[in-house]
């Protein structure tokens, strides 16, 4: 992963904490006219690198309703075993062993984990009989 470049806004910054340090946070937020939370913020992050003044992503790491590991093994477990069924009798199965989940969370999990379930070979196409024209008129009636 590439450092994140100096941008202005981390000069700005990196600027107000110095000017914190010195005068006190009740100043700099007069001066800089941000409030005394946000130097408060800046100032934990700050280590005495600029780089460190960076955005960081807001992205939360987890989920609180993702799958648990015992969910997955299990998901992973059944498919060995049940790669010709379709998704429905798959999640039906799954459901009688203890899945509690939704059929359209586990088609995501699958897609997640890349488990596809085996095609079914498509039976061959029947063969159109060609349109025979009428010799004369009235003939087929």
């Amino acid at each position: 992963m590439s450092k994140p470049k100096i941008t202005q806004q981390m000069r700005y910054r990196e600027s107000l904490i110095k000017y914190a340090d010195r005068y006190g946070v009740t100043k700099a937020s007069r001066v800089y006219n941000v409030n005394r939370q946000y130097i408060y913020r800046w100032r934990k992050r700050y280590n005495g690198t600029t780089r460190s003044l960076a955005n960081q992503s807001r992205k939360p790491r987890r989920h609180p309703n993702e799958h648990t590991l015992e969910k997955i093994k299990l998901i992973k477990d059944m498919f060995d075993k049940n790669k010709n069924t379709g998704l429905t009798v798959f999640w039906v199965k799954l459901k009688q062993r203890g899945y509690t989940r939704s059929i359209t969370s586990l088609y995501n999990q699958l897609k997640k984990l890349d488990l596809r379930f085996a095609k079914l070979k498509r039976k061959t196409k029947k063969q159109v009989k060609p349109y025979i024209q009428m010799t004369f008129p009235g003939e087929r009636v």
